[in-house]
């Protein structure tokens, strides 16, 4: 029987979407990255390889994609790719920003057998929360097709090709059609999947620079099983892994999905700088999906027709096998969805550690929950590393330099932590036995390299010269400004014996470097301005900066359960406190939520509905009424003004406040996600008006 014949009867594709570990700006880096992603599809039969977005240059370059030089950079790395044999025979979406007619577009382009098939620009851009894309790209608009780009001239030497297709097309091969929906698109509530799917559209191509949030994975899930339910298609979704030199953490889970249910998917956390998912799918099961459903036909035949770009390959290439074609179930599918706050923060912190050129970490323990959890979120990156490494050699080579030691070889996830993570307890007289002992223990339970540091000298430096200065000494108890002089006092000094710990720690230990200094100030504390200005909250990177109190907790409660963490148990019964005033006998004479006047519960609250809902001070009061049926409205007036009151009054903080991993949608970071001015009239005498006349009305028709 004639080959081309029978090959023309195969219907199953082997396909790969990759999850890459790509740095913004380094151009060598991610260029090896690809070519390396694009070798491993194809050794393993591959006929499409579809890589995440803007993974040329990193997706974090910002107003780097402003610069010319980021753009040739980006047809300089293409260029190297098209000059070698490694697309042919293979079909692969690479992302890169492209200038057209002027116009910066955040672009896929197809490439196959050396040649562009195709360069297709973003038609919906991310903006809001962490995106800024239309300030540096533009969209190119749902109505607009195709164009002619005139490829440069670098190109052109390699492909002999002057001009390409540029635009929104459908890849016409010998026996599919493929169409592309780039990340956004994913989740405008008018999918373009669905309009190319009536084109005839069997195989679709999302390549993604999507970030963690909790329960965000689930969302994104849904979104691609509901695109592939309507359509009957096969879904191949590629997304970015790692800190690429941002505040947020890429989180990988590239995913394979066809009628509804999910092929495979790569970890959402991982340290891998390549992971490949490569599986089989089955055109014939969208044909038949789509044969039976008459309502698709009908709408098949008015839908508008989109311009077609042919490829000369045929997608599917081996034959069907009941035994190979596989679908994961839904309890599989729960394994791949880490919630688990500890894994993204510490992937995260692996490749800022790698990627800073530092020694390590120098991260202040004081024995609260807040500094525990950071602790810990380093440690559980030193148990993702040692497991790792069993099977990635890159790994341990990557410590070894961290380290400076060419012998180290760790046989334990402590050894790692040993010579990654220094703590210390920085101490003054206010400081309590318990929580010093509950840092020592944390310390010996994950084998950091801990230091008891008592900085009392230092405190009555500072006094002593408030009272040469003045004439007379500054006192506990007797005035609010000497309880605030005396508490910032002691909270700056830690933050200078930090960085000086950070500098010198290494130096004691005879290697040539620095630590990354630590910081543990959640992110309730920072939305209630609850921390000194420039206190041990001032760091280099602060890796609960964006993670509630109560998940603080919850992270706490794991890793007792989980790495039977004794010292994580004991604090979380510990009442939370800054330890800054003297010690009421062996009791706090302050804790956080007194201080506060607000619990840390009542602040996760005031925060989801102040950024995610967007309510302000009336609106927020009006939610409370509604939901806090146990209070009386003038109680619940008292503490939304209580909470609007310190958070202006406080917002300024958020100007200094350490970069912190993005991991809360209510966030407080202001200049990167939470974008509200830093200068507040704090008696909100408008507002606050209004919210008391609103509950005086409330109580008045409550009594009558």
């Amino acid at each position: 029987m004639d080959k081309l014949f029978i090959e023309s009867q195969f219907t199953t594709a082997k396909v790969a979407t990759c999850t890459l570990n790509q740095w913004a700006m380094d151009f060598e880096w991610n260029k090896n990255n690809i070519i390396k992603s694009i070798k491993q599809a194809k050794a393993q039969g591959c006929t499409i390889r579809l890589g995440p977005e803007l993974e040329v240059t990193g997706y974090s370059c910002e107003d780097h994609f402003l610069e010319t030089d980021t753009i040739t950079h980006s047809w300089e790395v293409l260029a190297e790719i098209l000059d070698s044999d490694i697309t042919n025979g293979i079909l692969c979406a690479i992302g890169m920003p492209v200038l057209h007619n002027n116009i910066l577009f955040n672009c896929a382009v197809i490439v196959l057998n050396k040649q562009i098939l195709l360069i297709r620009p973003k038609i919906y851009l991310a903006e809001g929360g962490n995106y800024r894309e239309p300030r540096f790209f533009t969209a190119w608009g749902i109505n607009k097709e195709i164009e002619t780009f005139e490829l440069p001239m670098i190109i052109q030497q390699i492909t002999k090709q002057k001009s390409v297709p540029f635009g929104n097309a459908i890849i016409q091969t010998l026996d599919t059609r493929i169409g592309i929906e780039t990340c956004q698109e994913l989740w405008m509530p008018s999918t373009l999947s669905s309009v190319l799917s009536l084109n005839g559209v069997e195989i679709f191509l999302n390549m993604s620079g999507s970030h963690y949030e909790t329960n965000k994975q689930k969302r994104r899930l849904n979104m691609i099983l509901e695109a592939t339910i309507k359509t009957g298609a096969i879904y191949l979704y590629s997304n970015l892994r790692g800190c690429d030199g941002n505040r947020i953490y890429f989180d990988g889970a590239s995913i394979i999905a066809q009628n509804g249910k999910i092929l495979s998917m790569t970890d959402m956390f991982a340290l891998q700088d390549i992971d490949l998912v490569i599986t089989q799918v089955d055109l014939d099961r969208v044909r038949s999906s789509r044969a039976e459903n008459k309502s698709f036909g009908e709408q098949a035949l008015e839908v508008k027709r989109y311009p077609v770009v042919h490829a000369d390959i045929s997608i599917a290439q081996i034959p069907f096998s009941e035994s190979v074609y596989k679908e994961l179930s839904d309890e599989e599918v729960l394994q791949y969805i880490v919630h688990d706050l500890s894994y993204g923060p510490s992937c995260y912190l692996w490749d800022y550690l790698r990627r800073s050129g530092a020694n390590g970490f120098f991260l202040p323990l004081s024995g609260g929950a807040d500094s525990a959890s950071t602790a810990l979120i380093v440690y559980n990156m030193c148990c993702v590393a040692f497991e790792t490494m069993k099977n990635d050699e890159s790994i341990l080579q990557t410590l070894r330099q961290i380290v400076k030691d060419e012998s180290f070889m760790p046989t334990n996830p402590k050894d790692i932590c040993k010579r990654v993570l220094y703590t210390g307890y920085l101490g003054t007289r206010n400081s309590s036995q318990e929580t010093r002992d509950l840092a020592q223990l944390l310390s010996e339970e994950i084998n950091s390299t801990h230091y008891n540091v008592n900085i009392e000298k230092v405190f009555k430096a500072f006094e002593d010269i408030a009272e040469e200065t003045f004439g007379k000494r500054p006192e506990f108890n007797k005035s609010y400004a000497e309880d605030i002089a005396l508490q910032n006092i002691q909270s700056r000094s830690r933050m200078i014996t930090s960085f000086l710990m950070g500098q010198l720690a290494p130096w004691n230990k005879g290697l040539n470097g620095f630590l990354l200094v630590l910081g543990s100030a959640n992110l309730d504390e920072g939305l209630r301005g609850y921390l000194t200005k420039y206190d041990c909250s001032s760091a280099d990177i602060n890796p609960i900066g964006s993670i509630s109190k109560t998940d603080v907790r919850k992270l706490l409660q794991w890793n007792y359960e989980k790495r039977n963490i004794q010292a994580a148990k004991k604090i979380l019964d510990l009442v939370p406190t800054a330890e800054l005033k003297p010690l009421n006998g062996d009791k706090f004479a302050q804790t956080d939520e007194q201080d506060m006047g607000m619990t840390y519960d009542e602040l996760g609250v005031y925060g989801k509905w102040r950024k995610n809902d967007k309510l302000g001070p009336v609106s927020m009061f009006k939610r409370a009424v509604s939901s806090w049926k146990h209070l009386k409205p003038q109680a619940i007036a008292e503490k939304i003004k209580h909470f609007f009151k310190y958070y202006a009054l406080n917002r300024h903080k958020q100007t200094v406040i350490t970069p912190s991993f993005h991991a809360e949608s209510y966030s407080t970071d202001d200049n990167r996600f939470d974008l509200r001015q830093f200068l507040y009239n704090f008696k909100w005498p408008f507002q606050f008006k209004r919210i008391d006349k609103l509950a005086e009305e409330l109580e008045k028709n409550q009594k009558k």
